[in-house]
């Protein structure tokens, strides 16, 4: 996420976050994975230009409201099973890139429950705004 900071078109932005987002959804290929549910740890980064980010008199209707990337999630996990974690990111990022103000977006996904070796697996996806 951090090389996505040094991109050009990033320099005049604000960064967003919602960090750690952990949701129970059905997602997976393998039929055990199509039983229940999963946990899964979702990170969003948001770059908006600060010409559009920067509040001049304090107000909610100024910024990007966190409120976005919480609720953009939630309605893609409601739609039901999910089968990648490559799908989940596509998703989430087509969605969040929508938004006006958004220039750009960094989604990851990651599994903590998959291996008992490691922390976790899982996929990133960084997209720019085309102009």
């Amino acid at each position: 996420m951090f090389a996505a900071l040094s991109h050009p078109r990033l320099a005049d932005c604000r960064r967003l976050f919602l960090r750690n987002y952990e949701v129970h959804i059905n997602i997976g290929v393998h039929d055990f994975e199509k039983r229940g549910e999963q946990r899964v740890v979702i990170n969003v980064e948001l770059f908006v230009p600060l010409a559009l980010s920067t509040p001049v008199q304090d107000k909610l209707n100024e910024v990007v409201d966190y409120d976005f990337m919480r609720s953009t999630i939630a309605r893609r996990v409601e739609q039901g099973h999910i089968h990648l974690q490559e799908t989940l990111c596509d998703d989430l990022v087509k969605v969040l890139l929508d938004h006006p103000q958004v220039r750009a977006v960094c989604v990851s996904t990651e599994k903590p429950d998959v291996y008992p070796d490691c922390d976790a697996v899982g996929v990133e996806v960084f997209r720019i705004k085309e102009d």
